[in-house]
């Protein structure tokens, strides 16, 4: 291949990795052609996208990006993966296809958040953080727990009287009739 077609292929290597910040590495050699397109829609439908690429093109693409840190390091075919609703929701679903007998070929081999470059160890310590869904359940609670807290404390006297003047009302029903 001439200089020429390699710094094409960079340059569009480059726009469609362009504005991406955090993303994995993974492999996906030894995946038959069927189960490759099965595992592109599975991405695609969680608006996940997946783009295999020559290291040194993309190590020569993501120069002086925040993605080129992942590829300093990395060896063999690799494909990158980016997309998804937030990072964590990428890993855990990057993890959750590692860990599929579905591809058993496929696996996470790093990538870069916040620039910094993850090993296949962190990507799969990451995914056991809560995504932001789950984040903002978390903070939901934490905000709704005071009030929820106080507005039992406040009523919990109050129905402890009605219950006591509830069963004073039954004794002394009880107590007429007889």
């Amino acid at each position: 291949m001439s200089k020429s077609v390699k710094n094409l292929i960079a340059q569009e290597i480059a726009q469609r990795l362009q504005g991406v910040e955090d993303a994995l590495l993974v492999n996906v050699v030894g995946i038959d052609a069927n189960k490759t397109v099965q595992l592109r829609r599975e991405l695609r439908e969680k608006d996940i996208h997946l783009l295999v690429v020559k290291n040194s093109l993309a190590r020569q693409a993501t120069e002086g990006t925040p993605l080129g840190t992942a590829f300093r390091s990395a060896e063999g075919t690799l494909a990158v993966v980016w997309g998804a609703e937030d990072f964590i929701s990428l890993v855990k679903e990057v993890v959750k296809l590692d860990r599929s007998p579905t591809y058993k070929a496929f696996e996470a081999r790093g990538g870069v958040m916040d620039g910094d470059a993850l090993s296949p160890e962190r990507v799969r310590e990451i995914s056991k953080w809560p995504n932001r869904l789950e984040q903002l359940s978390i903070l939901s609670g934490q905000f709704l727990s005071p009030g929820a807290q106080l507005s039992s404390q406040l009523l919990a006297p109050g129905g402890a009287l009605a219950s006591q003047i509830e069963k004073k009302a039954e004794s002394e029903e009880g107590s007429d009739s007889a």
